[in-house]
């Protein structure tokens, strides 16, 4: 019996609410791995659901369907789906009653798992590790706290939560993002502080998250200019000595979108894509850029996949696989709703 084709190390996005010809196309290109949702690709419970069907049915190995849905500023599917307030949020809770705030941080991440899981999406990028030192516009309120004992604690109870309801937690933005004003989407972040202060203080969540069980991570597009003179995401100290070796993290890492000013850097697309896999990426993101996603899949032919990245990315998968049921009849979902609107 022949094996299906293998995930790719791409993921790409789609301008619709439904897949295109060409769309279809694009996705079956043995380079493409998974795909992003935004929310130009949102108009209904009913539609999304139909297109995560629709994807996954492109291949006999599904590709990942993934999207942005930390809550607060950063989450693409409204309505039809449960507000979830900042991350922010819940560290204030945790001020004011530690335990509560371990409960409500579970229970928000379950029921925004569930929500994604029942449309037939397999991750959301979350949650934020990022120390919020107060100067980043892009960070804020992501982050859970200033405090990175009080985000590494809400942080595991969230990826508690995730665990429970079946799906792969990926913690962003390695190795922090918070200490830098300008936003990487549109700048290039140059993080100026000794390497030492970094690694005592924004590694140490990830470092917590690692030795709980993460899957996944994402690296940020800055330049912490005592380690490297790239971005974090085109690093090999960072990707490989650090994330994998010092902190002995053994799941998928994704780049942040290659699109993003933080990454020119590198070079074009091609290049951008090329430098971050070989510096450790197991699947680099090129999106709202359809032009250069094709360029990229175009000037990577011939490029040797790496099967221990396609058995890391595998693992990103929800568990059980498959997901039955609405889950807003549930005494659990009601319960976490009400947990919701009462800090919200």
């Amino acid at each position: 019996m022949k094996s299906p084709m293998p995930l790719g190390p791409l993921m790409i996005d789609i301008d619709g609410v439904e897949l295109s010809s060409v769309d279809r196309e694009v996705l079956k290109h043995p380079l493409v791995g998974g795909l992003i949702l935004f929310s130009r690709n949102y108009e209904s419970v009913e539609q999304v659901s139909l297109l995560c069907e629709a994807v996954h049915k492109l291949r006999d190995e599904p590709l990942l369907i993934a999207v942005d849905h930390e809550g607060g500023r950063v989450q693409r599917f409204k309505d039809g789906f449960t507000q979830i307030p900042s991350m922010q949020s819940l560290g204030k809770v945790y001020i004011d009653n530690p335990t509560l705030g371990h409960e409500y941080a579970q229970q928000t991440a379950w029921l925004m798992a569930m929500e994604l899981r029942q449309v037939g999406v397999d991750f959301s990028f979350a949650p934020v590790l990022d120390l919020d030192y107060g100067c980043s516009e892009i960070i804020g309120d992501r982050a859970f706290s200033t405090d990175k004992e009080i985000v590494s604690a809400l942080a595991i109870a969230f990826q508690r939560g995730l665990t429970e309801a079946g799906m792969a937690s990926i913690g962003k933005h390695f190795p922090g993002h918070g200490a830098v004003a300008p936003d990487s989407h549109v700048a290039i972040p140059i993080d100026e502080r000794p390497l030492e202060e970094i690694m005592q203080n924004d590694v140490y969540p990830f470092k917590q998250l690692i030795q709980s069980g993460m899957k996944g991570m994402m690296p940020a597009h800055v330049i912490y200019q005592h380690a490297d003179s790239v971005p974090a995401g085109f690093s090999e100290f960072w990707l490989k000595q650090v994330l994998r070796q010092q902190l002995g993290f053994g799941g998928a890492i994704f780049s942040d979108d290659l699109s993003m000013q933080g990454a020119s850097v590198v070079g074009d697309f091609e290049q951008r894509s090329r430098q971050t896999l070989k510096a450790g990426a197991d699947m680099a993101l090129v999106c709202n850029d359809r032009s250069a996603a094709e360029q990229v899949i175009d000037r990577l032919k011939g490029y040797t996949i790496n099967f221990k990245s396609v058995e890391r990315l595998k693992k990103m998968r929800p568990i059980p696989p498959h997901f039955l049921g609405a889950i807003q009849e549930s005494q659990q979902w009601q319960q976490c709703r009400n947990t919701i609107e009462r800090y919200a």
